[in-house]
C-alpha cells in the first residue's frame, strides 16, 4: 500500500498543478491585454484580421462567441481548436492563452452600418446575387451561403468582398477550366488535385474526377467568379453592406 500511495501522489499533485495553471486569473491587467494582442496579431490575425474584425475566420470584435462565450470556453477553443472548422489549436501555456482571452474581452464593436438594409435586400435580389448565394435556404449554391454572414464578417470585409472579390478567395472557390480528350471544355470549382487527377464540382453541380493525362488543357484560376460591384453608387454599396450585416444569428451574448 505505501508503494501505491507513493506512486499515485505525484500524479495527484501534477493534476492539481495543471488545474491551477488553467484556472482564470483573478483579474485581467492591461499588461495581459497588451501581451494577448501581440500573440493574437502574430498567430490569429491571418484568419481573424489584425483587429479581430473577421476575414477568413469569424469577426471576434463584437464580443459574441457562438461556440462558447465563457472565459473557460474561450480558453478551451483557443487552446484546442474547434472540430469541424478551420480553427486550429494554439499550443501555448494556459497563462499565455488567457492573455489572448483578455485581449478579446477588451474589444468592443465600433462599426455601424450606415445604409438601409431593406433597400439592400431589394438590390441583392435585383442584382442577381441570389442566383449564386443562399439566404435562409433560398438561392443558388455556387457561392458561399450568406445566411449568417453578418455574425462573422466586419463591414469592411463585406464591402471588400463586393468591390474586390479576388482579394480573398478560398480554395473551395478556385475555378477549374479543362478540355477533355474530345476537346469539349469543362469548368467548375476545385475540390482536390494531385499529380494524376483533379476533382471538382462542375457548373451543373456534378462531382467530376478527371485524369490529367487525358486532358488537352488544364488551368486553375485562383480568382472569384463573382463580378465586382465597385462601380455601384456609394449609397447602393452602403445599402448592400447594411443588408448583409443584418444577416445574423439570433441572440448571442458576451
Amino acid at each position: 500500500m505505501p508503494t501505491r500511495r507513493a506512486t499515485f501522489l505525484p500524479l495527484l499533485i501534477s493534476a492539481a498543478a495543471l488545474a491551477q495553471d488553467a484556472s482564470r486569473p483573478a483579474q485581467f491587467t492591461q499588461a495581459d491585454r497588451e501581451a494577448g494582442a501581440k500573440t493574437f496579431r502574430s498567430h490569429c490575425s491571418p484568419c481573424h484580421g489584425m483587429n479581430a474584425e473577421g476575414g477568413r475566420g469569424p469577426n471576434l470584435a463584437q464580443g459574441v462567441f457562438y461556440r462558447g462565450s465563457s472565459d473557460e470556453q474561450l480558453l478551451h477553443n483557443i487552446s484546442n481548436g474547434i472540430d469541424g472548422t478551420e480553427m486550429p489549436g494554439l499550443f501555448y501555456s494556459p497563462d499565455r492563452v488567457w492573455q489572448v482571452v483578455a485581449y478579446l474581452r477588451s474589444l468592443s464593436p465600433s462599426e455601424t452600418a450606415t445604409g438601409d438594409s431593406a433597400r439592400g435586400a431589394a438590390l441583392f435580389t435585383g442584382k442577381g446575387c441570389a442566383g449564386c448565394h443562399r439566404v435562409a435556404g433560398q438561392g443558388g449554391r455556387t457561392g458561399p451561403d450568406l445566411t449568417l454572414i453578418g455574425s462573422s464578417r466586419s463591414l469592411r470585409h463585406l464591402r471588400e468582398a463586393m468591390t474586390d472579390p479576388d482579394a480573398d478567395v478560398r480554395e473551395r472557390y478556385w475555378q477549374v477550366s479543362a478540355a477533355g480528350g474530345d476537346g469539349k471544355p469543362v469548368r467548375g470549382f476545385l475540390l482536390n488535385q494531385d499529380t494524376y487527377t483533379v476533382q471538382f464540382i462542375d457548373e451543373a453541380g456534378n462531382l467530376r474526377s478527371l485524369a490529367k493525362s487525358g486532358l488537352r488543357g488544364y488551368e486553375v484560376a485562383k480568382k472569384s467568379k463573382m463580378p465586382s460591384f465597385a462601380q455601384l453608387p456609394a449609397a447602393e454599396l452602403d445599402d448592400l453592406v447594411a443588408y448583409l450585416n443584418s444577416l445574423r444569428r439570433p441572440g448571442g451574448s458576451r
